[in-house]
């Protein structure tokens, strides 16, 4: 699979400099998907977009989401008519947008899409994430028909998790490419 067809769909406000998902596309040239409005996301906007770009594609392409972007994936693939240009999804700490103190900000994506995922999927959760309880994320995982990893307690998998380029998340990444 080329570089390009693998896309990093960002959470909420999207993923700095120090970030994972940013130092995977410099290193390895992944491409991510760009989005009108990372501040006031809304969801028909974000899953429109992530539509244009699927399609876009030459050939099925890998999805490699954060917080947000997890609800993204699953809310495209719940009415998308082209799942089948996606191989599969690497999930990473899924934001539970239904907790009370998001609601304001991010109201359009609620109820979250909970239908099985017609692609090979694996859901990544830590411990003690602030935006998403441990139990959550398995409820998600158990929902999408994603392989689930207990990451243990390293927060929200982001760049203040202190984990650089993620090397053992990019070896789940490897495992997907080789479907």
């Amino acid at each position: 699979m080329k570089p390009s067809n693998v896309l990093t769909l960002p959470g909420w406000q999207s993923s700095g400099p120090k970030h994972w998902q940013t130092l995977w596309e410099q290193r390895h040239g992944y491409q991510r998907v760009e989005q009108h409005d990372w501040m006031q996301p809304l969801r028909g906007d974000w899953i429109t977009r992530l539509e244009e770009v699927v399609l876009g594609l030459d050939e099925p392409g890998i999805l490699v989401a954060h917080s947000l972007g997890c609800q993204l994936v699953a809310a495209w693939a719940a009415i998308s008519r082209n799942t089948e240009r996606v191989q599969g999804a690497l999930l990473v700490a899924p934001g539970d947008v239904e907790r009370p103190e998001l609601g304001a900000a991010l109201y359009s994506w609620r109820p979250i899409a909970l239908q099985r995922l017609p692609f090979r999927s694996a859901l990544v959760a830590s411990q003690n994430d602030p935006y998403c309880s441990f139990a959550r994320a398995r409820q998600f995982a158990t929902a999408w028909g994603s392989q689930f990893f207990d990451h243990g307690e390293v927060g929200h998998i982001n760049a203040d998790s202190h984990l650089g380029s993620w090397p053992e998340g990019h070896v789940l990444l490897q495992d997907l490419l080789n479907i």
